[in-house]
């Protein structure tokens, strides 16, 4: 009989709360930096204060991915509880989280663990790590946990409309969206996760438009395809992720829904305002 298993993932992914319970998952939390301060994301700061003060502050806050430390000590936790151990992570070419996780893994030869990069970030990882859940909670093998999210992933996008390029600039992870720099500030860049990266797809000329283009993208992506899932993420942006949401799902119908902040460690690089679509499409239907 194969051994329980357990997820473990950042808290970049931003799941729901009750998902954290049902999949017995846990987060390691990567780190803000912010005067000198030093906080877990989501455990010492969370998305409303942070987009509060981030809105009125004269300093920026910097990331850092959690500590192979951090990671360790979750793991050691369910090993203890008997459990083999599914790490499912943010892209690695956005982060060094799985390499801390890699880290951790090495300093527990005895441990059965297994890792996921991703590619992708909130939600977009949150849909694999609800299908590795229920295939746990089915009684699924370790093997058989990851390679469910392995699947899972190859179905799954992320598409985003930040209100500007200068949070994501400045923390480096602006990618192939570079050459939108410089541009009439008025025009709002659409930008979407490739092969694990953030990268350019158009500039529209109003916010307005940009949610509705936005919309007719990720649309064109899961027409036809079913079973579907779609979550709105936002950066202290609730009203307009509610907005997008419909836009999608009024043309598609999804089989569940949410709407989700980013967390303040993806919030420090795609700055207030930002608003997106991860969905996952296709997977287990057509």
């Amino acid at each position: 009989m194969a051994k329980k298993v357990a997820i473990v993932t950042d808290s970049t992914a931003y799941i729901p709360e009750e998902w954290i319970k049902k999949y017995h998952v846990k987060i390691a939390p990567a780190v803000v930096i912010w005067d000198g301060e030093e906080l877990r994301d989501l455990f010492d700061i969370l998305p409303n204060d942070f987009f509060k003060r981030l809105s009125s502050s004269s300093t920026m806050p910097t990331t850092s991915q959690p500590s192979p430390a951090a990671v360790k000590a979750c793991y050691e936790e369910l090993v203890g509880e008997g459990y083999d151990i599914l790490g499912i992570y943010v892209s690695s070419k956005l982060s060094g989280t799985l390499a801390s996780a890699e880290q951790a893994k090495s300093m527990m030869p005895n441990a059965n663990i297994m890792h996921l990069d991703t590619l992708a970030v909130s939600m977009g990882a949150g849909w694999a790590i609800m299908m590795a859940g229920e295939a746990a909670l089915a009684g699924k093998s370790l093997a058989e946990c990851h390679a469910t999210a392995s699947e899972a992933i190859k179905h799954v996008g992320v598409y985003i409309t930040p209100d500007t390029l200068e949070f994501l600039h400045r923390g480096g992870r602006i990618g192939g969206a570079q050459r939108f720099l410089g541009t009439a500030l008025s025009l709002k860049p659409l930008l979407y996760l490739h092969e694990g990266r953030l990268e350019p797809l158009e500039r529209v000329r109003t916010r307005k438009k940009a949610l509705a283009r936005l919309a007719e993208l990720v649309v064109e992506q899961i027409k036809g395809k079913s079973p579907v899932y779609v979550a709105a993420i936002h950066a202290n942006a609730a009203e307009e992720a509610q907005e997008l949401l419909n836009l999608v799902t009024s043309a598609v119908p999804a089989n569940q829904t949410l709407i989700t902040f980013v967390s303040p460690a993806v919030g420090t690089h795609t700055g207030p305002g930002t608003v997106g679509i991860a969905f996952m499409a296709g997977y287990g239907g057509k």
